[in-house]
């Protein structure tokens, strides 16, 4: 079965840069949309960007368009997630989820409904 693993959070600097790396395993992912989700304090988890299974279609929330760019290496069944230009409001868990075949929405960040697998999550701290 798909398990899914995310890294690379941790602490930045207002305007820092992460990398977040999700890992599957038990499946390979070149069949998998790949959705980033986050939750910050006392909100609600929401939708950051999706990649289809080939990588060639993405789409961004509002916030984060032109500051962070998902990515996807089949090869090494891993999702990346480079964020730049890092905010404090940025700050929050990052999730990782796979949904098989393509992101359901094409002009809209993804909701948590249509993923199927989900990562336990990474703490990201942008804070000086």
């Amino acid at each position: 079965q798909l398990q899914l693993v995310e890294s690379g959070g941790g602490l930045a600097q207002p305007g820092g840069s992460l990398r977040l790396s999700c890992s599957a395993s038990g499946v390979t992912l070149d069949s998998y949309a790949i959705g980033w989700f986050r939750q910050a304090r006392g909100k609600e988890r929401e939708g950051v960007s999706c990649i289809n299974s080939h990588g060639n279609s993405i789409n961004y929330a509002e916030p984060v368009k032109g500051r962070f760019t998902s990515s996807r290496d089949n090869a090494k069944n891993t999702v990346y997630l480079q964020m730049n230009s890092l905010r404090p409001e940025d700050t929050g868990v990052y999730y990782c989820a796979a949904r098989h075949g393509h992101c359901y929405y094409s002009d809209r960040p993804p909701y948590c409904y249509e993923m199927n697998y989900w990562g336990k999550g990474a703490l990201v701290n942008v804070s000086s």
